[in-house]
């Protein structure tokens, strides 16, 4: 049997058992929500399409806070929340590699919300070549994204197109704003101290915006993560440029990062966030990710880790 009837096969299972047992799932507070339903892929997108929705549609996000976005096994319940999804909200370029199949039996259309952004090329590594995917860490892409959620939900509400095209504009000049501050956050880094080293390259967009140089150990979270190899490169760089401060993301772990900070002599500068929000501080809104994580990283590239 194919995976994905496999999890539809769980699923319906799983609704006859809620069902027999006097827990249907039209009794839980969102069954009683006559909104559209939107389901983004990942917590990020979900705050993004909040903004633009405002009281008119309903978003959910598939993954939960904390959960690692590349290689997500999605679970029958997924699968039965997809099915009573009027719109699905994905990122594209290669992040959500789960989803094609995912989706395949699924009636409810599906808008890649990078659509639109000018991507940037994985340089090195196994995906060499291959669009960088964490196109949302860029404010000034991020637009793009609000645009493609005017569109759709637009197109899923004509009612409220004037609705969304306001909480959209509003939205986009918080964008405008996020991405200034990290101009001027840069601009105050000597020369020789904008160099960004993270685990995983999923700052090139937001490198790209500040002027900032980048360097991680692996493109794309991938098996055989933080090799040895991977390391002692990265550890290369971090000596040869003199870089105060190197970081790790909240979804991966960062042991192979400690070992860069104990070889090369640098700081750990903390933790960034880029696939997730937190559930509460310190990132719980998109907007509140991309603060935290310019002020910590100008924070540990000015020695002030």
């Amino acid at each position: 049997m194919p995976k994905t009837s496999a999890f539809r096969s769980a699923g319906v299972a799983l609704v006859l058992l809620l069902t027999g047992a006097g827990c249907s799932p039209v009794d839980s507070p969102a069954a009683a929500d006559s909104r559209p339903l939107a389901l983004t892929t990942f917590t990020v997108l979900a705050d993004l399409a909040e903004n633009v929705a405002g009281d008119v549609i309903r978003v959910e996000s598939i993954t939960r806070v904390g959960a690692e976005i590349h290689g997500y096994e999605p679970t029958p319940s997924d699968l039965i929340r997809a099915d009573g999804a009027d719109l699905l909200l994905a990122n594209g370029l290669g992040l959500e590699s789960w989803f094609d199949q995912f989706t395949a039996d699924i009636d409810a259309p599906t808008v890649v919300l990078s659509d639109g952004v000018e991507p940037i090329s994985i340089a090195v590594g196994d995906y060499k070549g291959r669009p960088n995917p964490h196109a949302w860490m860029s404010p000034v892409a991020a637009e793009v994204y609000v645009d493609n959620l005017v569109t759709a939900f637009s197109d899923l509400v004509p009612s409220a197109t004037e609705t969304f095209q306001a909480n959209g504009a509003a939205y986009t000049a918080k964008l405008r704003a996020a991405a200034g501050d990290l101009s001027s956050a840069v601009a105050s880094l000597p020369d020789d101290q904008r160099m960004l080293v993270t685990c995983e390259g999923a700052f090139s967009y937001l490198a790209r915006d500040a002027g900032l140089d980048e360097g991680y150990l692996w493109a794309v979270n991938q098996e055989g993560q933080g090799t040895p190899q991977q390391a002692a490169r990265l550890i290369d760089t971090v000596r040869e440029r003199d870089v105060p401060a190197v970081f790790c993301e909240s979804t991966v772990s960062d042991a192979a990062q400690q070992q860069v900070v104990t070889d090369s002599g640098a700081q750990f500068g903390g933790v960034l966030y880029v696939d997730s929000l937190s559930d509460g501080e310190p990132v719980p809104t998109y907007l509140d990710l991309l603060r935290h994580d310019i002020q910590l990283i100008t924070r540990g590239l000015d020695g002030r880790v």
